[in-house]
């Protein structure tokens, strides 16, 4: 049917059970009887609500029983009473009150089968069903054709319709009750079986039913033992279950059974407790010691004062070990959110290495939800990546991209929370449950409340991170400088022994030549002279050279400025310089920067050439800067085959981060590239524009 055709029908159906309730009570319907009216309503209104809005065939098996009920309930009161025999068709209609009475046990056995999907648990349920349906037929016609029940319900009236005599089929009868009752059993069976079966939103539908059937067999079998008139108990206790049922199938708060049963376990047993020790005490001690309690007597005040403190003393354990029992009948095995949280939050104030608290997290995640599997991801620039996973056997996740501000898409991943600190996203958290098993409102809010505490350890595990990758690079840069130095004395003394040592030898030479003549060849003489001065001349300017690679003399003279314009010069490449408004500065920092300069002119020389330099100098903010930038083919600073990805870029960013400086490297092929750097002036510097000291005195060679 369609859905205004299934309302209109459905709560046709409930109008027509309050109707008839109230026409009930109008014939007279005895007190008895009244107290099923809550029964009544529950199911014609329970099933009108699930028939009208999901056509469910549950729904409509409850409306239907509502409709049957409220039948019975007049017919009954039509056909009963002190005046019943003078009414009009009394006998008729307690033959239709025998009759609606077995059609009204079909949809009830029916029930359990269909539930919660009006549909078995599997197609070999099918012939369950139809027996249920068989078996109630048969029990319809026996009741039709014979006064089986006719004379315990109305002694007073004559059965209208007798076509067998009800002692031919007694035992049919209680063979069809028999064999009735062995299916309810097996419809039971059903229910658990499903149950069992089952995952996700299904089995919670069922553990809604369940507990209410369970909740209303137990409260019916304790009224029967304590209650004069357990039908009171009836009438309060069965509405639960098409009440559930509606819960249940609506997925209205379906979450929150596990909450239910939880405080329904913890209450019950501190009921029992209080109830075992107040009879044991009072009742039991107090026997002992007047021999019996006779009716109407008074327990002791005595006794009734120490089983409250009996009571108060052991209420606190008794309470813990309910709540113990309580969780692992919702939870099972893995931790109930609560403590969940307090793991986390006990073991992450240890320590703040990734390789410890990541898989803390991520075990403490998955037991804590009863995920398959549970993520602790770390943003990694415009990604994610898989920080640990739990179980620790489950294959490596694959990297996600992280869309700004949103929560990301990781395949497999049921919920995903994002983990932030101080508005930074800094991570996330995921789970994966088992197929067909969804994450429930709690276990969402724990992931919720997890994410805010990871948080802040987060942001350590970056920090200490961050400061591991620095500790690292420093120790890997103090390498590099001091395998330059090695390199750099290597190269002095090479210089030494292939230049200027081998002049000097050869001017030595010279010399005990020029003694040998001293005197007696005068033109000889003056020649060996001569020779001498040029070769001398030779050996200065080779250590002038050797000592301007060392430190110049230009730069300590007359200052940064003077020395890379001096050097620029005689680059093979036309470099223009602009140096207005520079001072002097510490030696260490103008030693930097001009050699970073010479090796940046170099470089631009090497793998540009043609193009044209630019060298800028400037002091800004406590800051010493520069850049050279040239118009050459440029490359692409990201390749590890770059040019400015040697050695020459790697020194110049040794020797400005060795001072607290930076250096960086903006290129782009067929754009040039620009190469930039900065060095802070210490405190005096900054403030007085001038020097904080004098760089050392270097002896000029000329």
């Amino acid at each position: 049917m369609r859905p205004p055709q299934r309302s209109r029908l459905a709560w046709g159906l409930f109008g027509l059970t309050a109707a008839l309730l109230v026409t009930a009570l109008l014939l007279g319907m005895g007190a008895d009887n009244v107290v099923l009216f809550p029964v009544t309503l529950s199911l014609g209104l329970v099933g009108a609500v699930i028939s009208a809005r999901t056509g469910n065939r549950v729904g409509w098996l409850f409306v239907a029983d509502g409709a049957v009920i409220g039948l019975c309930l007049v017919t009954q009161a039509y056909a009963s009473g002190p005046h019943a025999a003078a009414r009009p068709g009394a006998a008729w209609a307690g033959w239709a009150f025998t009759i609606l009475l077995e059609v009204g046990t079909i949809g009830f056995f029916l029930i359990p089968l269909l539930f919660p999907d009006g549909r078995p648990p599997s197609p070999r349920w099918w012939p369950v069903v139809w027996l249920q349906l068989a078996v109630g037929l048969f029990g319809v016609a026996l009741v039709s054709v014979s006064a089986v029940n006719f004379p315990a319900n109305f002694p007073h009236l004559h059965d209208p319709v007798t076509v067998l005599p009800a002692s031919a089929l007694a035992a049919f009868y209680e063979a069809k009750q028999g064999l009735q009752a062995l299916l309810f059993v097996v419809s039971a069976a059903a229910v658990i079986v499903r149950l069992v079966r089952s995952s996700g939103e299904e089995r919670l539908q069922l553990k809604w039913f369940t507990y209410a059937a369970a909740l209303a067999a137990l409260a019916l079998a304790v009224a029967a033992v304590l209650i004069p008139q357990p039908v009171i108990a009836f009438a309060v206790f069965f509405p639960l279950i098409p009440v559930a049922a509606g819960f249940a199938i609506m997925k209205y708060r379906l979450y929150d059974i596990d909450v239910v049963i939880s405080k329904t376990v913890v209450y019950g047993s501190l009921a029992v407790f209080i109830t075992a020790v107040y009879v044991l005490v009072v009742v039991g001690i107090g026997s002992l010691g007047s021999g019996s309690l006779h009716a109407g007597s008074r327990p002791s005040l005595g006794l009734s004062i120490l089983a409250t403190a009996v009571v108060a003393v052991a209420f606190q354990p008794v309470r813990e070990r309910a709540q113990h029992l309580a969780n692992r009948l919702v939870f099972g095995k893995r931790a109930t959110p609560y403590e969940a949280l307090s793991e986390f939050a006990g073991r992450m104030g240890g320590a703040y290495a990734a390789e410890d608290v990541l898989p803390r997290m991520a075990r403490v995640l998955a037991e804590g939800t009863g995920a398959d599997r549970a993520v602790v991801w770390l943003k990694d620039g415009a990604e994610l990546a898989a920080g640990a996973c739990w179980p620790a056997d489950a294959g490596p996740p694959r990297r996600a991209a992280l869309p700004g501000g949103e929560v990301p898409a990781i395949a497999g991943a049921g919920r995903i929370a994002l983990v932030s600190y101080q508005g930074e996203t800094l991570g996330a958290l995921s789970v994966s449950k088992r197929p067909g098993e969804n994450i429930t409102p709690v276990e969402g809010k724990l992931m919720s409340d997890l994410a805010a505490q990871a948080g802040l350890v987060m942001r350590n595990i970056g920090l200490t991170e961050q400061l591991r990758a620095r500790l690292a690079e420093l120790q890997a840069s103090r390498l590099r400088i001091v395998a330059a130095q090695d390199d750099q004395r290597r190269r002095i003394e090479r210089d030494i022994h292939d230049g200027a040592q081998q002049q000097l030898l050869a001017i030595a030479a010279q010399l005990a030549a020029a003694e040998s003549v001293a005197g007696q060849d005068h033109e000889r003489e003056r020649a060996l002279v001569a020779q001498l001065k040029a070769e001398t001349s030779g050996a200065l300017e080779t250590l002038r050279e050797l000592a301007r690679g060392i430190y110049p003399p230009l730069l300590a003279d007359q200052g940064l400025a003077a020395a890379v314009t001096t050097q620029a010069g005689k680059a093979p490449v036309p470099v223009e310089v602009d140096a207005g408004g520079l001072g002097r500065y510490p030696a260490e920092i103008e030693t930097a920067i001009y050699f970073c300069c010479v090796e940046a002119v170099q470089n631009a020389a090497r793998h540009a050439p043609g193009s044209a330099v630019r060298v800028s100098l400037a002091e800004d903010r406590g800051q010493v800067m520069f850049t050279v930038t040239d118009d050459g083919p440029g490359f692409d600073p990201a390749a590890t085959a770059a040019p400015a990805a040697g050695s020459g870029l790697r020194n110049m960013r040794d020797r400005l981060a060795a001072l607290g400086g930076s250096c960086q490297v903006d290129s782009r092929p067929g754009r040039g590239t620009t190469i930039a750097g900065r060095i802070g002036l210490p405190d005096a510097a900054a403030e007085n524009g001038g020097p904080a000291r004098r760089p050392h005195a270097v002896e000029n060679w000329s």
